[in-house]
């Protein structure tokens, strides 16, 4: 409001000083002018008079005081010896004068100059030889300006009672505007607001401005993220639940079942405990996974960035799954095209890579085959893990890393599988600043491609 006050006042204000400018200039030239003319015709009847030899014409001596009565001011006239043969104030009557108006004058040059400061006009006119065109003379008039000033004065006044008016009507109508043109924002101020009691399911939509429109279209993103992140934090705690909870309803089932039983067998006794420890294999392995993602979860400040052999480091994680492909009579291949140093926090990629090639030995076919391999370029490491297993439905490709997503629950689960294992591999190549790509068709097996920088980038 203060705005749009200021943009209306400012203008007024200087409007009014140039309009004030303006008058006071056109006012002093054209009194100027009408001096001037009249001057004029003063200098042709004192050069027909002859009243520079003879001054005591009362003739002219009536016109020159009646002039300068007429405008409240003084009047000399001066011969070419630069004698002032008249002055209505009568103090330098019969002196010489020399002044730059004068000289200016008699070589042809008539001179008007305003003094503001004093409040007067100082204006010389020549007296002309009608037939020779010689300057004989001058007439020098000074005049007051105090009814211009006057003149000015009203105006003035006129002006500030107009402008205060003005100012009156602009700032009562910007408070009016400020008001209209607020409330689309303060609606949208009142949406924001809910936010504190919670989320809000309606969509804000305030476009009576471009302003707000974009606003509103943010913020709508904005809760659609936030509602996004809200059910899957809600489905990441129902999935912890449930996935904590069944391990443990398998063990309280078996235990109640060895309680409610007299003089169990051994055989069945050690089979029942078997299954215990299968079921807390299966918990562990959860709580080890979830405990991984919260450390993935926290800053890559986190990062134990040293210079890794990337070579060494995927013949040692093979090496340690091999004993599990061979189970399954798996072929582990390594296929290097050239040696790799990297700056990477070594225990997390280490992690990521177990994953890839533990998942792609666990859901392959009998007889198949997992293929690792590495390459570099002048920016990055490419791991590359490619299997011949049971692939990927199209369907499926895009929930893969979210936390507890199985293709297919119940083979997951026979292989021991929690759902977490590709969103820890995603979040440990996400910190080092790399990315992570999957390629697979159903039945016809599973490329994962992972590329990191071969020189950690920081925040």
């Amino acid at each position: 409001m203060l705005v749009l006050s200021f943009v209306g006042i400012v203008p007024g204000v200087l409007l009014k000083n140039g309009i004030i400018d303006s008058y006071e200039d056109r006012a002093v030239l054209q009194r100027s002018i009408d001096v001037s003319n009249q001057c004029k015709i003063l200098s042709n009847q004192i050069y027909t008079y002859g009243y520079l030899t003879d001054s005591y014409s009362e003739v002219i001596n009536a016109e020159v005081e009646q002039l300068a009565g007429m405008l409240d001011g003084r009047i000399m006239v001066i011969d070419n010896t630069f004698k002032i043969v008249k002055d209505t104030y009568v103090l330098e009557q019969g002196k010489t004068i020399v002044s730059e108006e004068v000289i200016k004058c008699f070589k042809g040059t008539n001179t008007s100059k305003y003094m503001k400061k004093d409040n007067y006009i100082s204006l010389t006119v020549p007296i002309t030889d009608t037939i020779t065109k010689e300057t004989i003379g001058v007439i020098l008039v000074s005049m007051s300006t105090d009814n211009i000033k006057d003149s000015i004065v009203i105006l003035q006044q006129k002006a500030t009672v107009l402008q205060l008016g003005m100012g009156i009507v602009i700032l009562t109508l910007a408070f009016y505007l400020a008001r209209i043109l607020v409330k689309p924002f303060a609606r949208v101020s009142n949406a924001i607001e809910a936010l504190n009691e919670g989320y809000i399911n309606e969509k804000i939509s305030v476009s009576d401005y471009t302003e707000t429109e974009l606003i509103s279209d943010a913020f709508n993103k904005m809760m659609g993220r936030m509602k996004v992140l809200d059910d899957s934090r809600q489905e990441f705690v129902s999935n912890v639940s449930h996935e904590l909870k069944t391990p443990l309803t398998s063990m309280k089932v078996l235990a109640d079942s060895l309680i409610a039983q007299e003089d169990v067998p051994t055989e069945l006794y050690k089979e029942f405990m078997v299954d215990i420890a299968e079921e807390i294999d299966r918990e562990n392995k959860i709580i080890n996974d979830l405990l991984a993602l919260v450390k993935l979860d926290k800053t890559a400040a986190d990062l134990n960035i040293t210079t890794v052999n990337i070579n060494g480091l995927l013949e040692l994680i093979l090496k340690r799954l091999r004993p599990i492909a061979a189970k399954q009579n798996i072929e582990l291949l390594f296929e290097s095209f050239r040696p790799v140093t990297a700056e990477i926090d070594e225990v997390k990629i280490t992690l990521a890579i177990s994953n890839l090639v533990e998942n792609a030995i666990k859901y392959n076919t009998e007889n198949g085959w997992v293929h690792v391999s590495l390459n570099a370029d002048h920016k990055y490491f490419y791991i590359k893990v490619a299997d011949s297993g049971i692939g990927i439905p199209e369907e499926s490709l895009e929930h893969i890393y979210e936390r507890f997503y199985r293709v297919d629950k119940s083979h997951s689960r026979e292989i021991g599988g929690t759902g977490l294992g590709l969103s820890i591999t995603r979040n440990a190549i996400l910190m080092h600043r790399g990315a992570i790509k999957v390629y697979s068709k159903e039945s016809e097996g599973t490329t994962f491609t992972v590329r990191v920088p071969l020189n950690y980038i920081s925040q």
